[in-house]
């Protein structure tokens, strides 16, 4: 029995009934009665295959939770379910429309439900179903599903809007029936066909709109309006026609979705005229194929299989979204991250951007330079350097707005940057730029720990790591065994983010090989491990400013080629180098001083690099643009410049962040900033003790 005390069966056969009126086919019909057997009957998917065949059990086994697995919260495990869920779906689409058609009645018979639960979920239905049935373009299911969330989520303003509404209908009954009247008689005087009929807005809808606004329920212009349906394209501009001669239309509130469809396929011509008595009426003009996929949506696709074999434009409407969602879970392994990916693309309105050669993009309201070129492919925006909008060069967070013509500007040394995830909108774009950063680092950071393996095995006597080759395997094999790792890619890369201290994976290393029969040999062994105080160690690791993930340049003393320098790893992030006399390096030093390695620069550092520099001036008219020009004569970038909070006084402190190319190249700017007129101190900054 169900809560309400009818027979459960009465529930799988709405969901079916549901199905039937979008025309889907036998086996969403088969599955839609079974989209409970595998969760509450304990029937197995094997079962299924064997009596209905493997396209029904797999739709029923999309359809099926994860309440099986055992997970720490309750937002972990809804998370992973939806995460399936949307995966089957993305594979096919009957697996969600069934799943709506299931929200759906239960959702119309949730009165029935205990109160503590309404609240749950209705807020899940407004946030996950509704945007999934909006962006697939089921309309009626849309409005549905926020107007029965809204009733048990606000009971007392759905209550009072509810009578407002009706009040309002019995109001305005004359006045839309006279425009009705009046419509209809020009079309037939102008020979057309038409069939009109009413609509009206959804009760949420209104109320997000006073909410948003801000306004009153009188404010709300368009509760009413009227749809013209027509037989074909042509006639629905020349319907526009005729409705713009019989009242006038409202400037602003003419919109054409048939030239440039919505992102769920939607099309209609939308203008609000001004009719009798001075009362707004909205009128959406539409082609009878139009308005199928305005109500139906992805569902269309079935209604129109039959007339239309190859049933393209109907198809198209979901595939492009359902394969992002692939896209997405490729990089995602999270079924967090990946809810949070497709929450961020769930919301409908969009901005409707050109390419160079002018094809359309629709891309969510809010969407950057960045989301365009990873919607375009994700080569193209793990390059991007710059942008174009309109033939003009624009930063790369600029937000697109409708119209705007974009044109990319890749370079192939150019990679995502972290910074991006800032601003980026899309979740294609999102999970694109984690991946491609992880997998940046996990590389950068497995090479930097075989060199420290390295380092600290030669330090044991032994000159090299043992290869890869069979004979080595049981050596390698018994060390991931005692560090617990899977593979010897992941011993490295540990080591390199710190997570690991090489010296005693190197003592475990140097045991393995010794049973092998591999004795240390003692000179490299006193060598390495006095030398590596004195002088240059072989095994230090050198610097030459073209490793970015795995080592950081540490912000307290913004260390540059010349100084003298150290390596600390930290636990999970890294190489962190600090200039040896540095007063946080002192104090790690002190806590924990087996993670201190030796570094040192290369010959020919590859970039400049960032330091501090303090400049104290005494105050006065063009001081900045005088520090700034003694600045730029030295050759050195300015990166970033701070003058503090408090207002100016006689004596001003300037904070710069600058680019040199190495220490001498940073005394010589010191000296020239020391000579500058106004300038009364220069000096490097410290971290202080």
């Amino acid at each position: 029995m169900r809560n309400s005390g009818e027979p459960y069966i009465t529930h799988p056969i709405a969901v079916a009934v549901q199905c039937t009126e979008w025309k889907l086919d036998a086996q969403a019909l088969m599955a839609a009665l079974l989209h409970d057997a595998i969760e509450d009957c304990g029937v197995t998917k094997t079962d299924l295959i064997e009596r209905f065949g493997a396209p029904v059990a797999e739709l029923v086994d999309g359809l099926t939770k994860l309440d099986k697995l055992q997970f720490h919260t309750r937002e972990e495990s809804q998370a992973e379910s939806f995460r399936k869920m949307l995966l089957a779906m993305a594979r096919d689409v009957r697996v969600i429309l069934i799943k709506l058609a299931d929200r759906t009645h239960n959702m119309r018979t949730l009165a029935d439900m205990p109160r503590t639960k309404w609240s749950r979920i209705s807020l899940e239905t407004l946030e996950i179903y509704a945007p999934i049935a909006h962006r697939l373009g089921l309309n009626q299911t849309y409005r549905e599903l926020q107007d029965l969330s809204f009733r048990y989520l606000r009971p007392w303003r759905y209550a009072v809007l509810s009578k407002a509404v009706t009040r309002a209908r019995n109001r305005r009954r004359d006045l839309i029936q006279k425009v009705r009247r009046e419509v209809e008689a020009a079309f037939a005087d102008t020979g057309m066909t038409v069939r009109i009929a009413g609509r009206e807005k959804s009760l949420y809808s209104i109320y997000k709109k006073m909410d948003e606004k801000h306004l009153s329920f009188a404010q709300v212009t368009d509760i009413y309006g009227l749809r013209v349906i027509v037989p074909g394209v042509t006639e629905c501009y020349t319907a526009l026609g005729v409705l713009h001669q019989m009242y006038k239309p409202v400037p602003g509130r003419f919109k054409d979705y048939i030239a440039i469809a919505k992102l769920n396929g939607y099309q209609s011509l939308h203008t609000t005229l001004v009719g009798p008595s001075g009362v707004n009426v909205e009128f959406q003009i539409r082609t009878e194929a139009m308005h199928v996929v305005a109500e139906s949506g992805v569902a269309a696709h079935w209604l129109y299989k039959a007339s239309d074999p190859n049933g393209q434009a109907a198809s198209r409407l979901g595939a492009k979204w359902l394969q992002s969602l692939l896209d997405i879970q490729d990089e995602t392994r999270d079924a967090a991250e990946f809810w949070d990916h497709v929450k961020v693309d769930l919301f409908p309105d969009a901005v409707y951007v050109f390419t160079p050669k002018s094809q359309i993009m629709a891309l969510p309201r809010g969407a950057t330079v960045v989301d365009f070129a990873y919607a375009i492919h994700s080569n193209v925006g793990d390059h991007t350097a710059a942008a174009k909008i309109n033939g003009e060069q624009v930063p790369l967070r600029t937000e697109l707005r409708n119209g705007d013509v974009v044109e990319i500007i890749i370079a192939p040394v150019s990679t995502p940057n972290p910074a991006w995830l800032g601003f980026v909108r899309t979740g294609r774009a999102r999970s694109k730029i984690r991946h491609h950063l992880k997998s940046m680092a996990q590389a950068e950071s497995q090479e930097l720990g075989e060199k420290l393996l390295t380092q600290a095995l030669r330090a044991e006597g032994m000159e090299k790591l043992p290869g890869s080759d069979p004979v080595y395997q049981v050596i390698w094999d018994k060390l991931l065994r005692f560090t617990g790792s899977r593979t010897k890619a992941e011993l490295l890369t540990d080591i390199g983010l710190g997570k690991r201290i090489a010296s005693i994976v190197a003592k475990r290393l140097t045991t393995l090989m010794s049973e092998r029969g591999e004795k240390p040999d003692a000179v490299l062994m006193t060598r390495e491990r006095y030398s590596a105080h004195e002088n240059l160690s072989q095994g230090a690791v050198t610097l030459d400013g073209t490793e970015s993930a795995s080592v950081q340049y540490a912000q307290c003393c913004r260390p540059v080629p010349g100084d003298n320098i150290v390596g600390y790893l930290g636990r999970g992030e890294g190489l962190v180098v600090h200039l040896a006399d540095c007063s946080v390096a002192k104090r790690l030093q002190h806590k924990d001083a087996e993670r201190f390695i030796h570094v040192e620069w290369s010959d020919e550092p590859s970039r400049p690099f960032e330091t501090g520099v303090i400049v104290t001036v005494s105050n006065g008219k063009g001081v900045l643009a005088r520090v700034a020009s003694a600045l730029a004569a030295t050759e050195a970038d300015i990166v970033h410049v701070d003058m503090g909070d408090e207002a100016a006084q006689e004596a001003t402190d300037l904070r710069f962040v600058i680019a040199v190319r190495d220490s001498a190249h940073l005394d010589a700017v010191i000296r020239t900033l020391n000579r500058t007129p106004s300038v009364l101190l220069a000096s490097r900054i410290k971290p202080s003790a």
